[in-house]
């Protein structure tokens, strides 16, 4: 049955990748009135997260939001797939790096990197650093439940020179990679909801306490790697940027959570300046009256 879908998709992904940007985006405004309109893909979801997060709004500003954030969350899903057949040179024109230079300072240290980024603005296209940069580029992912398209999105990320690293596998490739003198840059996306169960951090987002995912300091902290948080901006329809702030060179020495706080804070700024470009269809709340924090940070 995976096989039967692949096969029956993969030939309409691949003829959508190939649209020149404006043939896609006409079918991307289609799609909204799809999505949106008609359907009304999670909007209840987006709704209740808009009011959590953004209650000093009024109603009609969280609408706003909420159409503004359904146009760019279909675009980003065209986007995405046009990625199977961009050139490097269309994606390096519509994906740009303010601040090489914080990056590459951290490079010249000579420890691996840990970057840390959120759901935000085109997070797919920063796969495109891997022409700034020396260390090899890794993203942690969790894969895919059919292996073809599994594969598929694999194959994206080797063009750019990325590999993907599945988050049951990440601990051990690091170790592998930093025995063999392999440095690396790691890609955490940390803003999603953890399962309850398995979450060892609970702090506020937002004003409001959830299970946070702690992976990326914990890993960095084992590794003692450099940490940077990634700040992504839309500039206009199909261009975006993205901004390297430095977080911490040590941190072995940072006390225990406070790096993924200080991460989620960065998000919580970073939202309030254009939220329409959060990922707000994911229940990142659902767990906000279940907190049971552990004590001992994993290592």
């Amino acid at each position: 049955m995976q096989l039967l879908i692949f096969i029956i998709l993969y030939p309409i992904l691949w003829l959508i990748s190939m649209l020149p940007f404006r043939v896609l985006y006409f079918f991307s405004d289609c799609t909204y009135i799809l999505i949106y309109r008609i359907i009304g893909y999670r909007k209840k979801t987006v709704r209740e997260n808009l009011l959590i997060a953004l209650p000093h709004l009024s109603q009609e500003e969280r609408r706003l939001i909420e159409k503004k954030f359904f146009h760019h969350f279909v675009d980003g899903f065209f986007e995405m797939i046009k990625t199977m057949n961009i050139s490097d040179k269309e994606l390096y024109a519509r994906f740009k790096f303010t601040n090489l230079g914080v990056y590459q300072n951290m490079e010249k240290q000579g420890k691996s990197i840990a970057i840390l980024c959120a759901h935000y603005s085109s997070y797919e296209w920063l796969v495109s650093m891997n022409k700034h940069i020396s260390f090899k580029g890794f993203g942690i992912y969790k894969k895919l439940k059919n292996k073809y398209f599994d594969k598929l999105i694999r194959d994206i990320r080797s063009r750019f020179d990325a590999d993907l690293i599945d988050t049951k596998e990440t601990i051990n490739v690091i170790v592998s990679n930093e025995r063999k003198g392999i440095k690396g840059v790691y890609g955490f996306a940390m803003d999603q909801s953890p399962k309850a169960s398995k979450a060892f951090h609970w702090a506020e987002f937002f004003g409001i306490k959830v299970p946070v995912h702690t992976g990326g300091e914990m890993i960095a902290k084992r590794m003692n790697m450099n940490v940077i948080f990634v700040k992504g901006k839309k500039i206009k329809r199909g261009y975006y940027e993205a901004t390297f702030v430095e977080m911490v060179d040590n941190p072995k020495e940072v006390p225990n959570y406070e790096i993924t706080d200080m991460f989620l804070r960065m998000v919580e700024a970073q939202i309030l300046e254009a939220p329409e470009y959060y990922l707000w269809t994911h229940k990142r709340w659902k767990y906000a009256e279940k907190s049971e924090e552990k004590t001992e940070i994993p290592m």
